[in-house]
């Protein structure tokens, strides 16, 4: 069976349960824990080099990256509703993924740090960090909103990983004060669409526990 060891708060964690959720795939999770540093020790570096989570492992073959592993997935539990064998399908998806991993999370990660990581840790956000991200990450969205404005989901009329993908760094956008009501089509994606999903919905929980205070 695979396992997925990962703290299921953190933004690439929540995108790997809420994507093997969606595509119905069995998992053991292993609890790293991502406030104490359990990422950085000895035994989990030995597992996963990077000191990132989450990291997947079925049997002997370890896997890190999150997009990876819901790519990984999806291929051997034969989920391709959601990750389809057509070769222009699949290569649509693949540049949701990448443009995710590279350009979109670190955009929408300095308003979690900014406004969710630091009031964790009792110090005041950094206005001019958001002032200066703030171009880039409505250009970043506005990507999105003409993508969204053709259809449903961001790559057809149904919801693949790429969707999980992209939605998971703006897991908390009311509380990392994400602009989306500037881009409709974004926002409803998000918010009757994504949220919408069993699978978000039922991952959402430890999200808000860990991060956002009561």
């Amino acid at each position: 069976m695979l396992k997925v060891h990962l703290d299921p708060c953190t933004v690439n964690c929540r995108k790997v349960l809420a994507g093997l959720d969606l595509m119905g795939v069995p998992y053991e999770q292993v609890h790293v824990d991502y406030f104490t540093g359990a990422h950085k020790q000895p035994a989990y570096l030995a597992l996963n080099p990077n000191g990132a989570v989450p990291c997947a492992t079925d049997g002997d073959f370890v896997l890190p990256e999150s997009n990876a592993i819901l790519q990984y997935a999806a291929d051997v539990f034969g989920a391709k509703q959601y990750y389809p064998h057509d070769p222009k399908q699949r290569a649509d998806i693949n540049r949701w993924l990448l443009w995710e991993a590279a350009t979109w999370f670190p955009s929408c990660y300095v308003y979690l740090v900014e406004y969710v990581v630091k009031p964790l840790l009792k110090a005041e956000p950094d206005e001019t960090v958001i002032a200066k991200e703030a171009p880039n990450w409505h250009r970043l969205a506005g990507i999105l909103d003409a993508r969204l404005a053709k259809s449903k989901w961001l790559t057809g009329d149904g919801v693949t990983i790429a969707d999980i993908a992209v939605a998971a760094p703006m897991h908390l956008h009311a509380s990392q004060r994400l602009p989306l009501t500037e881009h409709p089509n974004l926002q409803r994606w998000m918010t009757e669409g994504i949220e919408a999903l069993p699978c978000w919905q039922r991952t959402q929980g430890a999200v808000v526990k860990a991060l956002v205070p009561a």
